[in-house]
C-alpha cells in the first residue's frame, strides 16, 4: 500500500482515536503499515490520557519473581531457564528457601510475589495447595501465581477440569493470575514455538474460567520470534474479545523475545523501534484494558521511560529477582529509588501501587 494512502488512512484513524471511537482490525493493519512512529506515539498517549483522565501519576509495584522449580517437560524453543527431569541442575525450592526470599522482599517494602515455575511432572496439585496455604499462613503477601500453561499442566497431570484446579488454588490462597505463557495466541504458531505447552484456546479458557470465579489477571504479548503482523493482530483481537466478555484483565504487558541463549538464537532480537510501534498500536486498539506496563526489563531504562509517552501508565515492578529473561541473555536491574527517579525525569509523579493498581502511598 503506497505511503500516501497509509498517511491518509492514518489521519482517519487518528480522528477516531480523538473522538474516543473503537478502531477495527483493518485500522490496526494500517497502523502496522505506517512508519510514522511519532504520530502513533501521540495517538497512544491520547488514549492513555483519556482513560486515566490526564493523570500525571505513573505507578509501580515492589515484588519478587520466585521460580519454585526449573524442572519442565514443555521443552520450549525460546526458553533457556528450564531443565529436563533428572537433570543435575534441576531444583524445587524448599519452604525454608522460599521463606528467606519472602522475608528479604518484605524488608525492602515488597508486597507481592510472582510465583511461577516449569511443568514439573513430579509435583501434584496437593503440593501447590499446601504451598499456597503455608505462604498465606506465614506471610501477609499477595500471591500472583501460575500462568495459564502451568494451570493446564496441573489439570492434565491431575486429570481434573481447569475450573476445579483454579477453584482449589484460589481457596488455598492464590490471589491473581499472571498473563505469562501467551506469547502469540494462535494455535499453529504455538505448535511451532512450544509444542508441549497450552494451546492458544487453552490459554484463553483458563483466563475465562479464572475471571468467572471473580479472579483478576494480567495479559501479555511477546513479539520478535516467528510471528507475522497478522498474528499480532489476531492476538490483540482475542485479548479485546475476552476483556469485553469478562473485564478480568487488570493490565497489558508487551515483551520482546530474548533469543540469545535459546533455540531461537538465529533470530535477531527486535529493536526498540518495533517495540515502541507495537506498544503504541496495542494501546490504541486495547481500549478496554485500563493499565499498560512499560517493559524496561527487556528494553532497558531509557526505552522504558519513552514507553511512558507511548501509552504506558505503569513502570511495572522493581523486580527484586528475575531469572527467565536473564537466562535468555538480557539483564536489566533497578531499585525503587532509581525507578522513582526515572518516572520523575519524565515529568510524572511516581506512586507505589498494589496488584489492583490502587495507590498505597
Amino acid at each position: 500500500m503506497p505511503n500516501t494512502i497509509v498517511s491518509s488512512k492514518l489521519e482517519e484513524i487518528n480522528e477516531k482515536v480523538i473522538n474516543g471511537e473503537r478502531i477495527s482490525d483493518e485500522d490496526v493493519d494500517i497502523l502496522f503499515k505506517s512508519t510514522d512512529l511519532v504520530t502513533l506515539g501521540k495517538m497512544a498517549d491520547a488514549v492513555r490520557n483519556r482513560i486515566h483522565q490526564n493523570s500525571k501519576t505513573v505507578t509501580y509495584i515492589v515484588d519478587r519473581n520466585i521460580n519454585y522449580t526449573n524442572v519442565c517437560v514443555a521443552y520450549c524453543d525460546f526458553c533457556a531457564f528450564y531443565r529436563p527431569p533428572k537433570h543435575s541442575e534441576g531444583y524445587v525450592l524448599s519452604k525454608d528457601a522460599l521463606a528467606k526470599k519472602i522475608v528479604e522482599l518484605k524488608e525492602i517494602g515488597g508486597i507481592q510475589i510472582l510465583l511461577q515455575g516449569g511443568h514439573n511432572p513430579d509435583l501434584k496439585l496437593e503440593w501447590y495447595e499446601d504451598l499456597l496455604f503455608w505462604i498465606k499462613h506465614n506471610f501477609d503477601i499477595h500471591i500472583h501465581g501460575f500462568s495459564p500453561p502451568e494451570i493446564v499442566h496441573f489439570a492434565k497431570l491431575n486429570r481434573l477440569p481447569v475450573s476445579e484446579v483454579l477453584t482449589r488454588l484460589k481457596k488455598a490462597g492464590l490471589d491473581s493470575l499472571p498473563g505469562g505463557g501467551a506469547e502469540i495466541l494462535g494455535n499453529q504458531i504455538r505448535k511451532e514455538l512450544a509444542r508441549n505447552r497450552a494451546s492458544a484456546d487453552e490459554w484463553i479458557d483458563v483466563m475465562r474460567a479464572w475471571h468467572k470465579l471473580g479472579g483478576k489477571s494480567s495479559s501479555t504479548m511477546v513479539i520478535g520470534h516467528i510471528e507475522s503482523i497478522k498474528d499480532r493482530i489476531e492476538h490483540l483481537n482475542r485479548l479485546r474479545q475476552i476483556q469485553d466478555e469478562t473485564g478480568g484483565f487488570t493490565a497489558f504487558i508487551l515483551w520482546t523475545m530474548q533469543t540469545t541463549n535459546t533455540g531461537l538464537k538465529h533470530i535477531p532480537t527486535l529493536g526498540s523501534y518495533e517495540y515502541l510501534k507495537t506498544l503504541a498500536i496495542s494501546r490504541i486498539y486495547l481500549d478496554n484494558i485500563e493499565n499498560f506496563q512499560s517493559s524496561w526489563v527487556t528494553q532497558g531504562m531509557q526505552i522504558g521511560q519513552i514507553a511512558l509517552k507511548f501509552g504506558c501508565n505503569d513502570m511495572g515492578s522493581v523486580m527484586m529477582e528475575e531469572n527467565v529473561v536473564s537466562s535468555a541473555g538480557t539483564t536489566f536491574r533497578t531499585s525503587e529509588k532509581e525507578l522513582r527517579q526515572l518516572i520523575t525525569e519524565c515529568g510524572y509523579i511516581p506512586k507505589k501501587r498494589n496488584y489492583y493498581y490502587k495507590v498505597i502511598e
